[in-house]
C-alpha cells in the first residue's frame, strides 16, 4: 500500500475521498486499506467509512453478474487462459466452507479480514457456485459491514 499512499500524497490537489474510494475498490485491498488509508490521509470516521465501503461496494454487481463470462470468454485465449484457470481454482480451493453454509460461509468469507478474503473473492466465489444473486449480495454486503466495522476499530478505536 505504501507506493499507493506516496502517490496520492504526493498529488495534493487529489481529493481524499476519491483516493480512498479507489484504494478500496481494488482487488485484494478492498476496505481493509481503504480505512487505514483514510486515517493516514485524516479523514474523519464517517467519510472513511462511506467512501471506503463506496470503493468496495461498486465492483461487487459486475463481479456477481459477468464474471463467469467474461471467464468463458477469456479462458481459451493463448495468453489469459493460464490466468482464468488459476483465478478460478484459487477461488473455488476457499470456497468449499461458503458452498456448505452458503450465506452465513459467505458473510464470514467477506467480513472476517484476512488476506484472501473480502468482497472481490466472496463474488467471485458466489458466481463460480451460482450462488442466488440476492443471497449473495445481501451476504457480501452484510460481510462488508462487518469488514468495516472491525477495521474501524483498528485504524481509528483501539489502535487508532
Amino acid at each position: 500500500m505504501n507506493p499507493i499512499l506516496q502517490w496520492f500524497t504526493a498529488h495534493p490537489g487529489f481529493p481524499p475521498q476519491l483516493a480512498v474510494t479507489l484504494v478500496s475498490m481494488l482487488p485484494i485491498l478492498e476496505l481493509r486499506a481503504g480505512i487505514p488509508f483514510a486515517r493516514v490521509l485524516h479523514l474523519p470516521l464517517g467519510e472513511a467509512l462511506f467512501f471506503s465501503v463506496l470503493g468496495n461496494i461498486i465492483p461487487i454487481p459486475l463481479i456477481l453478474l459477468f464474471i463467469r463470462k467474461i471467464f468463458e470468454w477469456l479462458k481459451p485465449t493463448k495468453y489469459l487462459g493460464g490466468i482464468i484457470t488459476k483465478l478460478e481454482n484459487r477461488a473455488m480451493n476457499k470456497s468449499d466452507k461458503i458452498a456448505k453454509a452458503e450465506f452465513w460461509g459467505l458473510v464470514a468469507f467477506v467480513g472476517i479480514p484476512l488476506p484472501g478474503t473480502g468482497g472481490w473473492t466472496g463474488a467471485l466465489i458466489a458466481a463460480l457456485l451460482r450462488i442466488d444473486l440476492k443471497k449473495a449480495s445481501a451476504a457480501i454486503l452484510l460481510g462488508i459491514a462487518i469488514a468495516a466495522t472491525i477495521m474501524s476499530l483498528i485504524a481509528y478505536g483501539v489502535f487508532g
